[in-house]
Formats: structure tokens, sequence, C-alpha cells
């Protein structure tokens, strides 16, 4: 597997993160360059964390982790999603406090893993491949933390233009996301 292989699958990824990201750009009041580095700097330390654990995890956990690993996502992104979702239907005005949980620890935490367990199950292909894993999770890790910072901004854009909708339109993206992995995982 060469460089150009490595870019495109660290592309792949990365898209997931992305889409995560402007949801939650689409909720952010006013962007601020902790707001912007922030989703980059989970979804690019997740995203080049799990290949690695999945690497040296290797063929072991192989058919336990793909047999999960659209399920655990779908999970997680679809709690996340449906509380989005309920909380833009809320009649009182919350914009100050859900800008602060939007990146909160928990939550953030929450969509890095959700959005990296796929990057799992990549390590453990980089191990068949005998990819340089360290090369492979610092591309991962940089294009991740790179289209992380644009969906914010994108999704910032956007979300001054249509704030009463973004929490319902970011809450049903996420939900659709799971929705993807698992029809990727069980019907493709």
């Amino acid at each position: 597997m060469g460089l150009l292989e490595i870019v495109l699958i660290a592309v792949g990824l990365a898209m997931d993160a992305f889409a995560v990201s402007i949801t939650l750009g689409l909720s952010t009041k006013k962007l601020k360059p902790t707001i912007i580095i922030i989703p980059g700097i989970y979804f690019g330390f997740f995203q080049s964390f799990m290949p690695l654990v999945g690497y040296f995890a290797g063929i072991y956990f192989a058919n336990k982790i793909e047999n999960l690993d659209h399920w655990i996502a779908f999970a997680l992104l679809g709690l996340i999603g449906g509380k989005m979702i309920k909380d833009s239907f809320s009649k009182e005005n919350r914009k100050e406090i859900k800008d602060k949980n939007s990146f909160g620890f928990i939550k953030m935490l929450i969509l890095a893993i959700a959005t990296s367990i796929d990057a799992l199950a990549i390590g453990i292909t980089f191990a068949f491949f005998r990819v340089n894993i360290y090369t492979a999770v610092l591309i991962t890790g940089a294009i991740t933390f790179f289209a992380a910072m644009c969906g914010v901004i994108l999704g910032n854009i956007f979300g001054t233009k249509f704030r009463s909708k973004a929490e319902f339109i970011g809450g049903t993206v996420l939900i659709l996301i799971g929705i993807k992995i698992v029809i990727e995982h069980t019907l493709l």
C-alpha cells in the first residue's frame, strides 16, 4: 500500500469527522480560535489513535470489531443526534449554554470515538498490508484535524443564517451518519 492509498484512506476516514464538525459549527453562536481547534484535536487524535490500536491488535480482534463497530457508532451518533433534535424543539432560550455544551469533554469524546471506530478496523487492514503505521497515523491525524476545523467554520457560516433549525439539522445529520455506517456494514 503506497502513500497515495494512505492519503485516500485518511481522507475517507476524515469525512465523518468533517460532517460532525459541520453540525458542531451549526450550533455555535460565535467562532473563536479555540472552538475551531477543539474538534480538530479530538477528531485528529482519535482518527490517529484508533488505527494504531487496530494495527497492534491485529488479526486477533478483527472478527469482533468487524461485527460490532457499526452498531456502536450508530448507537453513539443516534443518542447525540436524538438529543440535539429534542433540544431543537425546546422553547427555552439556551444559546449560551448550547455553545458551551457543544464542545464539552464528554460530548466531544463520544463524538470522536463514534466517528473513529472505523479507523480501528482500518488499522487492522494496515497490519495486513505491512503499512508504516506511524506515517499512516500521522497523515490520518493531520487530514482529520484540518477537515474538522474546516467543518466547524462551514457549519458556523450556515448556522448564522439558519440558527433556528441548525440544531435540528445537526442532529439529523448525526443520525444519518450512524445509519450510513450501519448500511455500509450490513448491506454492502
